[in-house]
Protein backbone atom coordinates (compact mmCIF):
# COMPACT_ATOMS: atom_id res chain seq x y z
CA UNK A 1 0.00 0.00 0.00
CA UNK A 2 1.35 3.38 -1.13
CA UNK A 3 0.65 5.87 1.32
CA UNK A 4 0.97 9.68 0.76
CA UNK A 5 3.33 11.45 3.43
CA UNK A 6 6.49 11.87 4.17
CA UNK A 7 6.17 9.26 7.80
CA UNK A 8 9.94 10.68 9.04
CA UNK A 9 9.61 11.86 12.49
CA UNK A 10 6.28 12.07 12.48
CA UNK A 11 3.63 11.15 15.57
CA UNK A 12 2.53 7.92 15.80
CA UNK A 13 -1.39 9.81 15.74
CA UNK A 14 -0.37 11.08 12.33
CA UNK A 15 0.63 7.87 10.98
CA UNK A 16 -2.80 6.55 12.10
CA UNK A 17 -4.56 9.02 10.56
CA UNK A 18 -2.96 8.78 7.29
CA UNK A 19 -3.46 5.15 7.65
CA UNK A 20 -6.94 5.74 7.96
CA UNK A 21 -7.38 7.60 5.00
CA UNK A 22 -5.59 5.21 2.90
CA UNK A 23 -8.05 2.23 3.91
CA UNK A 24 -11.46 4.73 3.32
CA UNK A 25 -12.46 2.40 0.64
CA UNK A 26 -12.55 -0.74 3.02
CA UNK A 27 -14.64 1.41 5.81
CA UNK A 28 -11.82 1.55 8.24
CA UNK A 29 -12.31 4.02 11.00
CA UNK A 30 -10.57 3.51 13.52
CA UNK A 31 -7.18 1.15 14.82
CA UNK A 32 -5.74 0.41 18.05
CA UNK A 33 -2.43 -0.70 18.88
CA UNK A 34 -1.34 -3.10 21.46
CA UNK A 35 1.48 -4.03 23.39
CA UNK A 36 3.29 -5.93 25.99
CA UNK A 37 2.96 -4.45 29.51
CA UNK A 38 7.67 -4.15 30.31
CA UNK A 39 6.96 -3.86 33.49
CA UNK A 40 3.59 -6.45 33.76
CA UNK A 41 3.03 -10.16 34.01
CA UNK A 42 3.44 -12.26 31.41
CA UNK A 43 -0.80 -11.92 29.91
CA UNK A 44 -0.31 -7.59 30.88
CA UNK A 45 -1.27 -5.84 27.43
CA UNK A 46 -1.43 -1.93 27.04
CA UNK A 47 -2.87 0.41 24.74
CA UNK A 48 0.52 1.85 22.98
CA UNK A 49 -1.85 3.82 20.19
CA UNK A 50 -5.43 4.57 19.14
CA UNK A 51 -7.50 6.37 16.67
CA UNK A 52 -9.92 7.97 17.09
CA UNK A 53 -10.01 9.17 20.45
CA UNK A 54 -13.31 8.37 21.43
CA UNK A 55 -12.74 4.74 20.81
CA UNK A 56 -9.81 4.27 24.82
CA UNK A 57 -12.58 2.63 26.59
CA UNK A 58 -12.94 0.29 23.90
CA UNK A 59 -9.46 -0.38 23.41
CA UNK A 60 -8.62 -0.46 27.08
CA UNK A 61 -11.32 -3.30 27.22
CA UNK A 62 -9.36 -5.17 24.16
CA UNK A 63 -5.98 -4.96 26.31
CA UNK A 64 -7.91 -5.54 29.90
CA UNK A 65 -9.48 -9.17 28.18
CA UNK A 66 -7.98 -12.45 27.47
CA UNK A 67 -8.89 -12.83 23.83
CA UNK A 68 -5.93 -12.94 21.63
CA UNK A 69 -3.69 -13.28 24.76
CA UNK A 70 -1.43 -15.40 26.30
CA UNK A 71 -3.17 -18.62 25.92
CA UNK A 72 -3.75 -17.83 21.61
CA UNK A 73 -0.14 -16.79 21.41
CA UNK A 74 0.82 -20.20 22.99
CA UNK A 75 -1.04 -22.10 20.66
CA UNK A 76 -0.66 -22.48 17.38
CA UNK A 77 -3.16 -19.77 15.86
CA UNK A 78 -2.79 -18.03 12.90
CA UNK A 79 -1.27 -14.62 13.25
CA UNK A 80 -3.77 -12.91 11.36
CA UNK A 81 -7.39 -13.07 12.43
CA UNK A 82 -10.42 -11.22 10.62
CA UNK A 83 -13.66 -11.41 12.35
CA UNK A 84 -17.22 -9.86 12.49
CA UNK A 85 -17.29 -9.18 15.95
CA UNK A 86 -21.22 -8.97 16.15
CA UNK A 87 -21.72 -12.57 15.10
CA UNK A 88 -18.84 -13.70 16.99
CA UNK A 89 -20.34 -16.42 20.14
CA UNK A 90 -18.51 -14.31 22.52
CA UNK A 91 -20.12 -11.00 21.43
CA UNK A 92 -22.62 -10.93 23.87
CA UNK A 93 -20.30 -11.77 26.88
CA UNK A 94 -17.52 -9.84 25.75
CA UNK A 95 -17.73 -6.18 27.19
CA UNK A 96 -14.49 -4.85 24.72
CA UNK A 97 -16.55 -6.35 21.86
CA UNK A 98 -20.11 -4.63 23.33
CA UNK A 99 -18.08 -1.61 23.60
CA UNK A 100 -16.64 -1.69 19.85
CA UNK A 101 -20.09 -2.36 18.82
CA UNK A 102 -21.47 0.70 20.13
CA UNK A 103 -19.06 2.73 18.83
CA UNK A 104 -20.75 1.48 16.11
CA UNK A 105 -18.14 -1.28 14.28
CA UNK A 106 -18.54 -4.48 12.64
CA UNK A 107 -15.74 -5.84 11.93
CA UNK A 108 -11.93 -6.27 12.57
CA UNK A 109 -8.25 -7.87 11.54
CA UNK A 110 -6.28 -8.21 14.03
CA UNK A 111 -2.12 -8.30 13.16
CA UNK A 112 0.66 -10.07 14.89
CA UNK A 113 3.91 -9.30 15.48
CA UNK A 114 5.89 -11.67 17.75
CA UNK A 115 8.34 -10.39 20.49
CA UNK A 116 10.76 -12.56 22.41
CA UNK A 117 9.62 -14.50 25.26
CA UNK A 118 6.08 -14.73 23.65
CA UNK A 119 5.15 -11.59 23.99
CA UNK A 120 3.77 -9.08 20.85
CA UNK A 121 2.39 -6.26 19.84
CA UNK A 122 -0.74 -6.31 17.99
CA UNK A 123 -2.63 -4.21 15.24
CA UNK A 124 -6.48 -3.97 15.57
CA UNK A 125 -8.07 -2.35 12.42
CA UNK A 126 -12.03 -1.76 12.96
CA UNK A 127 -14.31 -1.05 9.79
CA UNK A 128 -17.91 0.18 10.40
CA UNK A 129 -19.59 -2.57 8.33
CA UNK A 130 -19.41 -6.47 7.53
CA UNK A 131 -16.73 -7.02 5.35
CA UNK A 132 -17.87 -10.19 2.82
CA UNK A 133 -14.96 -10.12 0.72
CA UNK A 134 -11.78 -12.06 1.57
CA UNK A 135 -9.71 -9.53 -0.38
CA UNK A 136 -11.02 -6.87 1.66
CA UNK A 137 -9.55 -8.27 5.25
CA UNK A 138 -5.87 -8.94 3.04
CA UNK A 139 -5.98 -5.45 1.73
CA UNK A 140 -6.01 -4.61 5.09
CA UNK A 141 -3.48 -7.28 6.34
CA UNK A 142 -1.34 -6.32 4.06
CA UNK A 143 -1.59 -2.44 4.82
CA UNK A 144 -0.50 -3.31 8.11
CA UNK A 145 2.49 -5.38 7.38
CA UNK A 146 3.53 -2.10 5.07
CA UNK A 147 3.27 0.37 8.02
CA UNK A 148 4.18 -1.33 10.80
CA UNK A 149 7.92 -0.56 11.05
CA UNK A 150 7.39 3.34 10.73
CA UNK A 151 4.60 2.82 12.91
CA UNK A 152 6.90 0.99 15.61
CA UNK A 153 9.53 3.63 15.21
CA UNK A 154 7.05 6.27 16.18
CA UNK A 155 6.02 4.91 19.36
CA UNK A 156 9.41 3.97 20.56
CA UNK A 157 10.44 7.27 20.23
CA UNK A 158 7.66 8.73 21.87
CA UNK A 159 7.20 6.24 24.82
CA UNK A 160 11.09 5.58 25.40
CA UNK A 161 12.60 5.88 28.49
CA UNK A 162 15.99 5.54 27.41
CA UNK A 163 18.25 8.16 26.04
CA UNK A 164 19.38 8.12 22.83
CA UNK A 165 22.67 6.17 23.78
CA UNK A 166 21.41 4.31 26.28
CA UNK A 167 19.53 2.71 23.31
CA UNK A 168 22.45 2.62 21.21
CA UNK A 169 24.26 0.92 23.80
CA UNK A 170 21.74 -1.94 24.33
CA UNK A 171 21.02 -2.97 20.29
CA UNK A 172 25.04 -2.98 20.00
CA UNK A 173 24.56 -5.39 23.16
CA UNK A 174 22.11 -7.15 21.25
CA UNK A 175 24.22 -7.51 18.33
CA UNK A 176 26.35 -8.94 20.58
CA UNK A 177 29.33 -6.56 20.57
CA UNK A 178 31.08 -6.71 24.40
CA UNK A 179 31.95 -3.51 26.03
CA UNK A 180 34.94 -2.80 24.50
CA UNK A 181 33.79 -3.33 21.33
CA UNK A 182 30.78 -0.86 21.78
CA UNK A 183 33.59 1.33 23.30
CA UNK A 184 35.55 1.60 20.11
CA UNK A 185 32.33 1.68 17.87
CA UNK A 186 30.96 4.78 19.52
CA UNK A 187 34.21 6.72 20.30
CA UNK A 188 33.84 6.43 24.56
CA UNK A 189 35.68 4.31 27.12
CA UNK A 190 34.45 1.31 27.95
CA UNK A 191 33.51 2.77 31.49
CA UNK A 192 31.30 4.92 29.49
CA UNK A 193 29.55 2.17 28.09
CA UNK A 194 29.32 0.55 31.17
CA UNK A 195 27.78 3.86 32.62
CA UNK A 196 24.61 4.02 29.57
CA UNK A 197 24.44 0.30 30.07
CA UNK A 198 23.38 0.75 34.06
CA UNK A 199 21.24 3.35 33.80
CA UNK A 200 19.26 1.76 30.95
CA UNK A 201 19.07 -1.55 33.01
CA UNK A 202 17.85 0.88 36.59
CA UNK A 203 15.18 2.69 33.30
CA UNK A 204 13.90 -0.63 32.42
CA UNK A 205 13.47 -2.37 36.22
CA UNK A 206 16.22 -5.00 36.05
CA UNK A 207 19.42 -5.76 37.04
CA UNK A 208 21.42 -7.87 34.05
CA UNK A 209 22.17 -6.67 30.67
CA UNK A 210 20.05 -9.87 28.73
CA UNK A 211 17.23 -8.82 30.69
CA UNK A 212 17.17 -5.01 30.02
CA UNK A 213 17.87 -6.12 26.18
CA UNK A 214 14.27 -8.10 26.36
CA UNK A 215 12.67 -5.30 27.97
CA UNK A 216 13.84 -2.90 25.38
CA UNK A 217 12.52 -5.24 22.53
CA UNK A 218 9.01 -5.27 24.18
CA UNK A 219 9.19 -1.65 24.14
CA UNK A 220 10.25 -1.75 20.61
CA UNK A 221 13.31 0.14 21.03
CA UNK A 222 15.15 -2.21 19.50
Amino acid sequence: MALPVNFDRVSSESILIDWLRALQDQSVEAIAVLGPDPFGAKQDRIVLAHYPARVLDAAIALADSDDFGVPWRDSDASLVVWQDIGKSADAKQSQWRRLWLAHGYQSLVRVEFPLPANRAFECFIFSSRSWHDRAEAASVTWSALNIWPLLKRALAAEKSPLTAREAECLGLAFEGLSGRETSIKLGCTERTVAFHLANAMAKLKVDNKLAAIQRACWCGLI
